[in-house]
């Protein structure tokens, strides 16, 4: 366990040759939510597990939003610069460490800000049920490994903002996967078996 000057964060560093994976927790998650799943994909990899510093109603998010799918777009730039500076300096005591990085719901939506921000931080990125209800500008993402997971009936990340952002991801030149499943906005082991591809 770890605090530096902006979050509070689970780390473990990378064995000799391994990549390092940056994990982001869900709604009402935090710094364990998927620290020893990271672990169990990727035995050898470092870990990088930061807690969300905005509390909704007591859950850790990271960053405000106004209702359900609306998000406080202020406060979201500011902490994606915020997440994408303590990243790079995690980042910087591996140097040579490949860096990857997955999210689940709301840490899929600061993780995918972050790549769009700053698409040069992460080799690979795996967004498992993102929401990004804004349109996205352009990118260079070429090079870069995504995967985007979604339920088509997921009543939280409607199926077609999802679309949206598969098309979106593509068009930017990403080697893009997709593991789609006709449920909701849970986690199914189709989704973690193309995360454990991604990340190894």
């Amino acid at each position: 366990m770890a605090t530096n000057a902006t979050y509070h964060a689970r780390i473990r560093a990378p064995e000799a040759g391994a990549p390092l994976i940056f994990a982001f927790h869900g709604t009402g998650g935090d710094e364990n939510q998927f620290f020893d799943l990271a672990r169990q994909l990727h035995p050898g990899a470092g870990i990088v597990s930061p807690r969300g510093d905005v509390s909704e109603g007591g859950a850790a998010r990271f960053f405000r939003r106004t209702g359900e799918g609306v998000y406080d777009m202020d406060d979201l730039a500011l902490r994606t610069q915020r997440m994408a500076t303590f990243i790079a300096e995690e980042a910087a005591r591996h140097a040579g460490a490949p860096v990857y990085g997955f999210g689940y719901s709301n840490g899929a939506n600061i993780l995918a800000s972050v790549m769009m921000a700053k698409p040069q931080l992460f080799e690979r990125v795996g967004l498992l049920h993102p929401l990004i209800p804004w349109e996205p500008a352009p990118v260079d993402l070429t090079g870069r490994r995504v995967l985007i997971t979604a339920g088509r009936r997921d009543p939280i990340c409607p199926w077609p903002l999802s679309d949206r952002l598969i098309r979106w991801a593509a068009a930017q030149g990403a080697e893009l996967n997709t593991e789609i499943h006709d449920g909701g906005h849970e986690l199914r082991q189709g989704e973690l078996q193309a995360l454990q591809a991604l990340l190894t």
